[in-house]
């Protein structure tokens, strides 16, 4: 069974390997944790993954193979220990529950009891069966297996969700099902990706208690000598540029939330907007995007080399606006958008262009490519696998190539 939910998670690409595999049973050979389910579940996620992105995959692995413990076979109970078993029933059965399985003929009857019940409570929804008592067994209305009952330690079997919300053992739950990197990403799970872009420091005014060096001084001076010293802070700088309106409006929330998480993560953050394709000129607030501009030359001569860089957009227009003067369709630009382009990625060391389009639609629209090459191929999905590799290549800072076509 335990090699089985090995290969399964291997099977779900999880990066699970098998000295990770010989020390969970190791943990279970030395009884490290209870013998009950849960504690089995946590041990194993604890020790077989490593990133909270894989945990919803993980979640699914397990309870695909776990719950196949409701259709078990004779001869592969014969793979369970019995003291997993007895354990189970002692928690989660009242004397007068092994009394009536003794009755039934023991531990296989019941379990043949127990599929058919499930299949009844399958078959007939949420009601009750004709004749059938609030309080019986029926049901299971006070019986600790199932979801139809009361039990305030009941265990959920093979059900998409509970009838009273009083189980604990709910393996289908996933609270961490948007945590998988091809998911629609939330602002939690965009805060998780961006944590990856931290350099940390200690800057400003010595505010803060160092522990370490209080002890030490007050140890050698013989009284207490408390030592003070600058917050911790994440000192990345980050320039965020958003194309804002058009194609642009289908992609409004997830922008929102990659802003909102940007936010909280870096304490040095400016942020722009732009239109299709970056100009001579970008804006911070779209009521008075025409009265209200900022010349492009003076972003690329105000924040230094050492600033990260982030282009968020579809990059979907037509390929003349960023190749041609003239080219943009809200004004007369003088200079190609491309040119722009290519000189932000001159200044800036660390650049990099999040696309919400998924990327299997990019090679359809040609514009997609014409800025893919522009951003020296550093356009990544923007999903949480992708901005995992934008923050990588942020941090990289790989700078200017020299042997990039240069634009006229």
């Amino acid at each position: 069974m335990f090699l089985r939910f090995f290969t399964e998670l291997k099977a779900a690409k999880l990066p699970v390997t098998l000295k990770e595999y010989l020390m969970l049973m190791e943990g279970m050979d030395k009884s490290v944790i209870n013998r009950r389910v849960e504690d089995f579940y946590y041990l194993s996620r604890s020790t077989l993954v490593k990133d909270e992105k894989y945990l919803d995959r993980f979640d699914v692995v397990f309870g695909h193979v776990f719950r196949g413990l409701e259709m078990i076979s004779a001869e592969q109970a014969q793979d369970i220990p019995t003291e997993w078993l007895k354990r189970l029933s002692d928690t989660f059965l009242t004397e007068e529950d092994k009394k009536q399985i003794e009755a039934m003929g023991g531990f296989d009857k019941f379990m043949e009891m127990l599929q058919e019940q499930m299949r009844r409570e399958r078959e007939r929804g949420d009601g009750l069966e004709e004749g059938e008592e609030e309080n019986g067994r029926g049901a299971g209305r006070n019986f600790p297996i199932g979801g139809g009952g009361y039990h305030p330690e009941g265990i959920r079997i093979g059900q998409d969700k509970g009838r009273h919300g009083k189980a604990i053992k709910v393996w289908d739950k996933r609270e961490y099902k948007n945590l998988d990197d091809q998911v629609e990403l939330g602002t939690r799970n965009i805060k998780v990706a961006l944590r990856r872009l931290r350099r940390f420091a200690r800057v400003g005014q010595p505010d803060e208690l160092d522990m370490k060096s209080t002890i030490k001084e007050t140890a050698n001076k013989g009284y207490l000598d408390l030592v003070m010293q600058p917050e911790r802070r994440n000192t990345v700088k980050v320039l965020l540029f958003f194309d804002i309106g058009g194609s642009m409006d289908a992609h409004i929330r997830v922008c929102e939330e990659l802003f909102s998480a940007a936010r909280t993560e870096f304490k040095s953050m400016e942020f722009f907007y732009f239109h299709n394709c970056l100009y001579e000129s970008v804006w911070k607030d779209n009521r008075r995007r025409h009265s209200e501009k900022i010349p492009t030359f003076e972003l690329l001569n105000t924040y230094g080399r050492t600033y990260k860089v982030i282009f968020v957009g579809d990059a979907t227009m037509s390929p003349y606006e960023i190749t041609y003067p003239g080219g943009s369709v809200e004004h007369w630009n003088e200079e190609p958008g491309a040119v722009w382009l290519d000189r932000a990625v001159q200044t800036w060391n660390s650049v990099a262009w999040l696309n919400p389009t998924p990327q299997r639609h990019w090679g359809h629209t040609p514009s997609i490519g014409v800025v893919r090459e522009l951003m020296q191929d550093r356009m990544f999905p923007l999903t949480l696998e992708g901005l995992d590799s934008a923050m990588r290549e942020l941090v990289r800072g790989g700078g200017p190539s020299s042997n990039r076509p240069k634009l006229s």
